[in-house]
C-alpha cells in the first residue's frame, strides 16, 4: 500500500512538472514508462526517431531525482543548444567542455557538488580527464544518459572510438543506472550498443521510426543548381538545410544562393570556430533562412521549425540520410526531404573509401550500396526506410515521390517463388548479389566452391530475366514487403521469413515497382511549382497575427541572445493565432507553454494579442475564438451554436446562403482549430453504424487523414466524399480535440 502511494505521488509530481515546466498536459508515446523505468534505477535503452521527445526522457527524471544527471553528448554545439533551452525553462543545466574559462568550470563544479545543478552535459573526451573523474566521484550523481548512442557502434554511420570507453568510465564513477538513446540504429547497431555498454539487462523501448510529417523525394541530378534555387524561392521565408559532400561544395552553393537573393550561410569544419558559431546562431535566430553544410552540422542543430532538408549530394549511408532528414519538421509540422541523386556521387564516395582498412572499406561499401538501393527502387520510400531499421510497414505511405508519382508496376509470382527457393536452397547464408548470381548463372568464385551450380534453381532466372539488377531489385522489394528477413548478426545475409516460407507453399500474384533510371532524363519534379511550395496545410490560424507574433519572438530572442524557438515553438504560436489568449491563464493553456513560460516570456505576447483583438474587433465564443473577417467569425459561431442545437446541416447551409461543400469546409476549419463538434445526430441519419465504424477504423489506423488517399482506399465501396469528410470531422472531434 505504501509503495502504491509513493508511485501515485511520483505520478502526480511528474504530471505537474511536465505541465509547469515544459508546458505539456500529456506524455507522448512511451515517455512516461521510460521515465518510471529510470526512476526505478533500471538500465534503459531508447530507440526513438528525431522529434519524438527523447530528451524529455532524461530531462524530466533529472528534475525529480536527488543530485545531478550526467548527459554524455558528442558535440559542443548540441550541448549548448540543449542547455540554452533548459535554462529558458528555469532549469539549472550546464555543460563542461573546453569552451569554458577556469572560473566557469569552477562554478559548474560547485553547483554540482552542492546539488543545485540538475543536468551536467559533458563530452566523452572530457570524461576521461582525471580532474573531472575525481570531481564526479565526489558528487551525488543520480544516473547517466548517453545521447546519440549509435556513435558507439562501428556499424553506425557516425562511429566515435571515445564512445567505446564510456562503460569503463561510468563504472569508475559508481554503480549508476544508464539510459542510452539514439534516433538511428539498425538492429545490428542496436545489438552492438547493448553489448558494448554491458546493458543486456536493459529495458528496451523502441518507438516507430516513422516520421509521418516528413515527405521524401529523390530527383535526378540534372540542372540541379536551377532546381535548388527554384525550390528555395518557392519556399521563401522557410528555414532549410542544404547538405553537400565537401567543404568546397558548401562554399560554392552558399555563394550561389546568396547571389540569387537567398539569405544563406556556409557551415563546415574548415571554418574558424567563431565564424562557425556565428553562422549557426544566425540560422537559429532567423537572420539566415538557409544553412549550407557538410554533415558536421547534422548533430549540432536542434531547431524545430526546419521546413526542408535538401541533399545536394548523395549521403554515405541510409543512417546518415535518416539522421540528416530528421532535422526537418521536428515540431511535427511540414518537413520536406529532397535528394538530388547521381551515380557520379556514389563513385566519388567509393573513391573516398579506398585508403581505409579492408574491414572499414567493406563496411562502407555495404552502407553505400544500401543508399544506392534506396535511391533506385520504385517502392514506397517510407517502407524502404522502416525496413532498413527493422520495422515492417504493411502498406504504402501515400506521401512520398514513389507513392505520388509511381514508376510502372508489374506482377510476379513464379519469380517470387524462384527467388525464395534459391535463398532456402543455398542455406539462407548469402546476400542478394549471390542469390542473383545463382539465378542468372553469373560467374562467381563462391558458386562453384559451395556447389551452388548443382542446385536445380541454378540459372533458372535467366529463362525469365537475364538481368542481375532485376533479381536484386525483386529481392530488395520482397524484403521490404516482409517475405525475406535480414540476419542481424551477419550483415546483408538473407533468410526466409514465416511469410516467405508460407508463400512458397501457397503462392499468389505480387505487385512490384520498376526501378528508376537516373541515367535517362526523367521528368524532374521541380517543374511542379505547387509541390515545391510544399503540401497544403489548410491553416485555421490568423496569418497576420502569426506574423506579428513571430516578429515579436525574434525581437525578444535577439535581446535575450536565445534562439526564437526557445521562447515559443511554432505549434504554440499557431495555436495563439487561433485562440487569441489575452490572459495569463489562457496563455498557460496553450500546448507547449505552461505557467513557467508565461511568467518568463508571456506578457509582451499577451499585450500584443490583446491589442490585436481590440483593433480588429475579434468576436469570441465559449469554445472557439476566430478572427472577424467579412463576418466569417460570426458565421463560425452561428454554425457551432446550431450544431449544438442539433439543427440539420442543410438548414444551416440554407440560412447562411452556403452550399453543403462550403458548410463542410467551415466545419472542418472549426474542427481543425481544436473545437470538438458532435455531428452524431446528423451522421446517424445518413449512414448506418457499420459504415461509420468502417470509416472510423480506417482513420484510426491510416497514415494520413488526406481525403484523396481515403477515396482511393474505399474505391469501389460506394462511399461518397461527403461521407468521408463528415466522418473525418467526427473522428478528429472524438480523438484529437
Amino acid at each position: 500500500m505504501i509503495t502504491q502511494q509513493v508511485d501515485q505521488t511520483i505520478q502526480v509530481t511528474l504530471k505537474d512538472k511536465l505541465k509547469e515546466i515544459f508546458g505539456y498536459s500529456q506524455f507522448r508515446g512511451d515517455q512516461e514508462i521510460i521515465i518510471h523505468n529510470i526512476l526505478a534505477g533500471q538500465n534503459t535503452f531508447v530507440i526513438m526517431p528525431t522529434g519524438a521527445g527523447k530528451s524529455l526522457c532524461y530531462q524530466l527524471p533529472a528534475l525529480v531525482c536527488e543530485g545531478t544527471a550526467i548527459v554524455i553528448s558528442p558535440l559542443i554545439a548540441l550541448m549548448k543548444n540543449q542547455v540554452d533551452q533548459l535554462n529558458a525553462f528555469g532549469i539549472n543545466a550546464q555543460f563542461l567542455n573546453s569552451t569554458l574559462t577556469k572560473a566557469e568550470i569552477n562554478k559548474v563544479k560547485r553547483d554540482t557538488l552542492d546539488g543545485t545543478l540538475k543536468l551536467l552535459y559533458i563530452a566523452p573526451e572530457s570524461l576521461t580527464k582525471e580532474e573531472n573523474l575525481d570531481f564526479l566521484k565526489k558528487a551525488c550523481i543520480c544516473f547517466v544518459a548517453i545521447d546519440e548512442a549509435h556513435c558507439i557502434s562501428e556499424w553506425g554511420h557516425d562511429f566515435r572510438p571515445e564512445y567505446r570507453k564510456i562503460r569503463g568510465i561510468i563504472d569508475s564513477i559508481g554503480n549508476l543506472p544508464v539510459i542510452a538513446l539514439t534516433a538511428t540504429a539498425t538492429p545490428k547497431v542496436q545489438q552492438d550498443i547493448i553489448k558494448n555498454l554491458q546493458m543486456e539487462d536493459a529495458s528496451v523501448f523502441k518507438t516507430s521510426f516513422n516520421r509521418k510529417n516528413l515527405y521524401y523525394e529523390i530527383r535526378p541530378k540534372i540542372d540541379e543548381k536551377k532546381q535548388l534555387i527554384k525550390y528555395i524561392k518557392n519556399n521563401k521565408g522557410k528555414s532549410g538545410i542544404v547538405y553537400c559532400l565537401s567543404r568546397k561544395s558548401v562554399e560554392e552553393i552558399a555563394e550561389l544562393l546568396t547571389v540569387n537573393d537567398i539569405k544563406a550561410l556556409p557551415y563546415h569544419a574548415g571554418l574558424d570556430p567563431q565564424t562557425r558559431m556565428h553562422n549557426q546562431d544566425a540560422f537559429l535566430n532567423e537572420e539566415a533562412d538557409v544553412i549550407v553544410a557538410t554533415i558536421a552540422f547534422g548533430m549540432g542543430i536542434d531547431k524545430p521549425d526546419v521546413r526542408f532538408v535538401i541533399h545536394y549530394d548523395a549521403p554515405k549511408s541510409l543512417e546518415g540520410y535518416y539522421q540528416e532528414t530528421g532535422r526537418a519538421g521536428r515540431d511535427g509540422l511540414e518537413g520536406n526531404c529532397i535528394m538530388f541523386y547521381s551515380i557520379d556521387d556514389i563513385v566519388k564516395l567509393e573513391k573516398f573509401n579506398k585508403d581505409k582498412s579492408v574491414t572499414e572499406r567493406d563496411n562502407a561499401k555495404h552502407l553505400l550500396m544500401e543508399m544506392v538501393s534506396y535511391a533506385n527502387l520504385g517502392a514506397c520510400r517510407r517502407r524502404q526506410l522502416l525496413s532498413y531499421f527493422g520495422e515492417y510497414m504493411d502498406k504504402d505511405c501515400g506521401f512520398c515521390d514513389n507513392c505520388l508519382k509511381p514508376t510502372e508496376k508489374f506482377k510476379v509470382q513464379d519469380e517470387v517463388v524462384l527467388a525464395l527457393q534459391t535463398i532456402f536452397q543455398t542455406g539462407q547464408r548469402f546476400d542478394a548479389d549471390h542469390i542473383a548470381d545463382v539465378l542468372t548463372a553469373t560467374d562467381n568464385q563462391y558458386i562453384s566452391s559451395y556447389e551452388h551450380d548443382r542446385l536445380d534453381v541454378y540459372g533458372k532466372g535467366k529463362e525469365i530475366n537475364e538481368s542481375q539488377e532485376f533479381w536484386c531489385s525483386l529481392i530488395r522489394q520482397l524484403t521490404i514487403y516482409g517475405y525475406i528477413d535480414k540476419d542481424v548478426d551477419n550483415y546483408g545475409i538473407l533468410k526466409l521469413s514465416a511469410k516467405g516460407a508460407a508463400y512458397i507453399e501457397d503462392p499468389y500474384s505480387v505487385a512490384l515497382s520498376k526501378d528508376h533510371n537516373y541515367t535517362q532524363a526523367e521528368e524532374t519534379k521541380s517543374e511542379d511549382e505547387d509541390k515545391d511550395a510544399g503540401p497544403s496545410s489548410g491553416n485555421a490560424y490568423d496569418e497576420a497575427l502569426l506574423g506579428l507574433l513571430k516578429a515579436l519572438r525574434k525581437k525578444i530572442a535577439k535581446e535575450k541572445n536565445l534562439p526564437p524557438y526557445v521562447i515559443f515553438q511554432d505549434p504554440s504560436m499557431e495555436e495563439m493565432a487561433t485562440t487569441y489568449p489575452t490572459t495569463r491563464e489562457e496563455m498557460a493553456q496553450i500546448n507547449g507553454v505552461g505557467m513557467g513560460k508565461v511568467a518568463k516570456f508571456g506578457k509582451p505576447f499577451i499585450d500584443l494579442i490583446s491589442k490585436y483583438v481590440e483593433e480588429n474587433d475579434i468576436e469570441t465564443a465559449k469554445d472557439v475564438v476566430v478572427k472577424s473577417m467579412v463576418n466569417k467569425s460570426k458565421v463560425k459561431i452561428y454554425i457551432i451554436q446550431q450544431i449544438d442545437r442539433k439543427v440539420d446541416l442543410e438548414e444551416i447551409a440554407e440560412a447562411k446562403g452556403l452550399s453543403m461543400e462550403e458548410l463542410t469546409e467551415e466545419i472542418e476549419h472549426i474542427c481543425y482549430s481544436g473545437t470538438r463538434l458532435n455531428l452524431d445526430y446528423y451522421i446517424n441519419q445518413i449512414m448506418d453504424r457499420d459504415r461509420q465504424e468502417e470509416i472510423f477504423d480506417y482513420f484510426m489506423s491510416a497514415e494520413t487523414d488526406n481525403i484523396g488517399v481515403a477515396m482511393r482506399e474505399f474505391a469501389g465501396d460506394d462511399f461518397s466524399e461527403e461521407e468521408l469528410r463528415l466522418m473525418r470531422i467526427k473522428f478528429l472531434s472524438e480523438v484529437a480535440n
